[in-house]
Formats: structure tokens, C-alpha cells, sequence
């Protein structure tokens, strides 16, 4: 059964970057320790290459072992940052687009994000209400 999780975002900058992209690289980090493998989707290329940087940039100790699509190792490293469909199959979905991608339900993880701006917070809702017709519960979550 696929669960689903909204993380409510406190504010839309976090340490000189965009809350969400920070956010995803503590995830991320959590994720890999964890044992699970990770799917970055991202809206756009440029985003994609801003969160590859991001996690470059993760203290040493943290460091995640991650790839943009078709780069790395030929299964991906364990996290795979990308604007276009996964190829090989992973646990968990980090979904920073505003529409919930069709290849969801290979998923059995997701987690998405509210933003603290009213305008993405439209776009949850939206994501939210999907979800649920997919007879999904989404839970909500406060970010440490």
C-alpha cells in the first residue's frame, strides 16, 4: 500500500535556499541511511541540477550518494535526481512537481510539500485531493 506524506513547510527559505530543496536533502540523507533507494522528480532540468548541487554541498559525514538520471552507476546511485520518469524501481518518490506524475503508483513512499506560499499551497490541495481518489490517505507532517 503506497503511503503518501505532506510535509507543511514552516517558510519558503531555509538557509539561503529554497525550503523545499533543503528539506529534500535531509530527507534524502535520512532515506539513505535507512536502506531506501530515492526518486527526485523534479518540474525542470534546472531544478534537478539545483538539487544535485545542493546535496554536493551536504556536510561530509551526511554525504548521499546521489546521481542526475543517466549519470552514475548503471542502476543509479541510491538517490536518483531527475526531471523525467524513473527507469529502474525505487521505494520512495520526493515529488517537488505540482502535479502528482503518473508513475506515482510504483511508489510504495511519497512525499510532497506545502509550501508556505499561498499559491503552492493551491497546488497541494490539488495533489491532496488525487491522492485521496486513488483511495489514498495522505498524512501531514510539520518538518522537524
Amino acid at each position: 500500500l503506497m503511503q503518501v506524506q505532506f510535509y507543511l513547510l514552516q517558510q519558503d527559505e531555509l538557509a539561503g535556499m529554497p525550503a523545499h530543496f533543503a528539506l529534500t536533502c535531509q530527507l534524502c540523507a535520512d532515506l539513505f541511511r535507512a536502506n531506501q533507494r530515492v526518486f527526485v522528480y523534479c518540474p525542470n532540468q534546472q531544478d534537478a541540477e539545483a538539487v544535485d548541487e545542493v546535496l554536493w554541498q551536504f556536510d561530509a559525514e551526511r554525504f548521499v550518494p546521489h546521481n542526475l538520471a543517466g549519470e552514475g552507476p548503471a542502476r543509479g546511485a541510491p538517490v536518483e535526481i531527475s526531471w523525467q520518469g524513473p527507469r529502474t524501481s525505487r521505494q520512495v518518490l520526493i515529488n517537488l512537481t505540482d502535479t502528482v506524475p503518473a508513475f506515482a503508483n510504483r511508489f510504495s513512499q511519497i512525499i510532497e510539500f506545502v509550501p508556505a506560499a499561498e499559491q503552492g499551497k493551491a497546488a497541494a490541495r490539488q495533489k491532496f485531493k488525487h491522492y485521496r481518489q486513488l483511495g489514498v490517505e495522505p498524512q501531514t507532517r510539520t518538518p522537524e
